[in-house]
């Protein structure tokens, strides 16, 4: 299984073409893509239009969910951020910081295409889906 990032989706609702893209289908086909919860509350947020919205929310309906924070979480990833502070690193967002965190304590790759996540994976462990070669 691997967490499929924003930046990921992003590109492939586009129809950009890249390593990270070729990998997501690849995971799909295979039944190993994951959604997390606040990924898709932040596909959902970005789109113009209500066509747009329906188009995203079909695509996600056959895959699964994860809840990216909860209780077990979210005092984790507050960590995370606080040790990257302590680091001289300022994550840009606490969004990135949970998708990470969830990824670290659940040993799931991330696939993504967001510099900030090369950070957590220097940093704090962050495990990231490569392709298979």
């Amino acid at each position: 299984m691997i967490l499929v990032d924003t930046s990921v989706w992003i590109d492939f609702f586009a129809g950009r073409n890249s390593s990270e893209v070729a990998l997501l289908r690849q995971a799909i086909i295979e039944g190993r893509a994951l959604v997390g919860d606040l990924i898709l509350v932040e596909l959902l947020q970005g789109p113009r239009y209500q066509r747009d919205v329906e188009r995203i929310r079909r695509a996600f309906s056959e895959l699964p969910v994860e809840t990216l924070c909860g209780p077990r979480i979210a005092p984790i990833a507050a960590q995370a951020y606080r040790t990257l502070r302590r680091g001289g690193i300022t994550p840009r967002g606490t969004i990135d910081v949970i998708i990470a965190t969830w990824c670290i304590e659940n040993k799931i790759p991330l696939l993504h295409r967001d510099k900030d996540f090369h950070t957590m994976k220097r940093h704090l462990g962050l495990p990231v889906a490569t392709s298979r070669r």
